[in-house]
């Protein structure tokens, strides 16, 4: 498995395993459903990165991470998505 690192802005490495872009889709929109056929693909411990325009995805990726276990690790803002840094339970 390819492992990327990525350096957020505040100057955190994350090794990302796996990338899930959503594009303009929501955690209601089908994002979930990506993001968990690309979870199942991970070793616990694992990081998956999220890509997703849709503001959203903001306040509805932490509460799904606290309900199923994983970790957010990092989110940050782009001009073309916003990045989220999920680590698998």
């Amino acid at each position: 498995m390819t492992v990327e690192t990525f350096t957020t802005r505040t100057g955190q490495n994350i090794a990302v395993n796996a990338l899930c872009d959503g594009g303009d889709q929501g955690c209601g929109g089908g994002l979930l459903i990506l993001m968990l056929q690309a979870m199942k693909r991970l070793q616990s411990g694992d990081v998956l990165e999220v890509r997703s325009t849709d503001p959203g995805v903001r306040e509805d990726l932490p509460a799904w991470c606290r309900m199923t276990g994983n970790t957010l690790l990092a989110e940050q803002e782009g001009e073309q998505s916003n990045r989220y840094f999920v680590r698998k339970a």
